[in-house]
């Protein structure tokens, strides 16, 4: 009677899904388990994301026993049968959930133990540790941050899962329609839990048809996540259509039009699309144009992480519509690419001399660092000299569009600044 997200938790380190960054080949608890150095940790990040996976996998590669706690409703007693398990047994891995809700009670009962290595305490939490758990046990552990898991990840777990005839649904004559795959993998934003918890309830609920196959489509997966795919269409590629009206909604100042596809990305449950997308928005679109609607975009978009919905609409709405309403210039993105088209066409050339670090023995004699000018010393902490390599020393990336005061403002101290040191040499 196991949930099928239970059944499917990786066994080893190499079944986890996602977080490369921290378990992939050479990465930091992969060479943790690979040397057997373990040491207490901190997983941070969003429900579903394979936290607990993580510590169930890194127990079964090292074969230490696994005990899983939660900080807020087990007791100091529970922490002490651990403490006897590892004394008697040897080491054992603590998983402790909602670990910023440790008392100091607790705490202080575990400290030494995490000390003499004992138990190795693998702390998870939806908080941010820097913030919400007590720097006695910050200053003990390694914090590593799980992200949401990419709709591929999620996907092929969900593969995996129905083929699986041991732990999954393999002995169950499925057949999941792409569309119904797209769907799922992509509107439970990155929360494989619910994922697999929708698959298998729809899985178990829907009768066989006339050729014996449990026959999953996009309606029995809609309903059985209760949510609807207002962004799908039968090709799968609606969701990112709505995605990319929703940018070009903003960028175009139609506040209606952008509310209404932000409205059917946020019905569909899909807040991250929401989120990344308003970010990359306000500094690409707007940018320069209207800096301070970038920061408070910034604002909003953290507001809208910590309530989540249905309230994160609320300053969600307002980020969109002031983006809508402001002046726009992608002077800043059209600067930096410019920039890497140099770079990435060979256009590189040496640092000039006076610019080099002079900060080490025998710098002097190779000419580094010896003709610089201090701008501080100075009228007006600035003089002119040459900072790019010869071979660019007349490149100009940056072409202020000059849509608002502000950027018009930027545009005439570039222009100043780049005359006066152009007349300097």
């Amino acid at each position: 009677m196991q949930p099928l997200a239970y059944r499917m938790r990786p066994r080893t380190i190499n079944e986890i899904v996602g977080q490369q960054h921290l378990v992939g080949p050479g990465k930091i608890i992969n060479r943790m388990v690979k040397a057997k150095l373990l040491s207490s940790m901190i997983l941070y990040g969003p429900p579903g994301t394979g936290k607990t996976s993580i510590a169930s996998a890194i127990a079964g590669s090292t074969k230490y026993a696994f005990r899983i706690l939660n900080a807020a409703t087990d007791s100091k007693k529970d922490l002490q049968i651990v403490a006897e398990e590892a004394k008697l047994s040897g080491t054992v891995i603590l998983l402790l959930d909602e670990i910023h809700r440790l008392d100091k009670t607790k705490q202080d009962f575990l400290l030494p133990h995490l000390e003499n290595g004992n138990i190795i305490l693998i702390g998870a939490t939806t908080e941010n540790p820097y913030i919400n758990i007590n720097p006695a046990i910050r200053s003990r552990t390694q914090i590593f941050e799980v992200t949401p898991l990419a709709p591929g990840d999620i996907k092929q777990a969900i593969l995996t899962a129905i083929d699986d005839k041991q732990r999954g649904l393999g002995e169950l004559p499925i057949k999941i329609d792409e569309v119904a795959l797209n769907f799922v993998s992509e509107s439970t934003n990155g929360d494989l839990r619910s994922a697999l918890n929708a698959v298998e309830l729809a899985a178990k609920s829907t009768s066989p048809d006339s050729e014996g196959t449990i026959h999953l489509t996009l309606e029995i997966i809609e309903e059985c996540l209760q949510k609807r795919a207002l962004t799908q269409d039968k090709d799968g590629d609606g969701h990112y259509d709505v995605i990319s009206a929703f940018q070009k909604s903003i960028r175009g100042s139609d506040t209606d039009a952008a509310l209404h596809y932000m409205a059917r990305l946020l019905e569909s449950g899909d807040l991250q699309s929401v989120i990344r997308r308003l970010l990359i928005i306000a500094y690409e679109d707007v940018g320069l144009a209207n800096p301070p609607v970038c920061q408070r975009t910034v604002s909003a978009v953290t507001a809208a992480e910590h309530v989540g919905l249905p309230e994160a609409r609320i300053p969600l709405a307002n980020a969109v519509i002031e983006l809508c309403v402001s002046p726009k210039s992608n002077s800043a993105m059209v600067a930096i690419d410019n920039a890497l088209t140099d770079i990435q066409s060979g256009h590189i050339g040496e640092v000039p001399d006076h610019l080099r670090d002079a900060h080490y023995k025998g710098a002097k004699a190779l000419g580094h660092g010896i003709d610089y000018k201090y701008p501080h010393d100075y009228d007006n902490d600035w003089v002119p000299q040459q900072y790019l390599p010869d071979l660019l020393k007349k490149a100009q990336y940056f072409d202020a569009k000059g849509n608002s005061n502000f950027e018009q403002k930027i545009r005439d101290q570039y222009k100043t600044l780049k005359k006066a040191q152009n007349s300097g040499h």
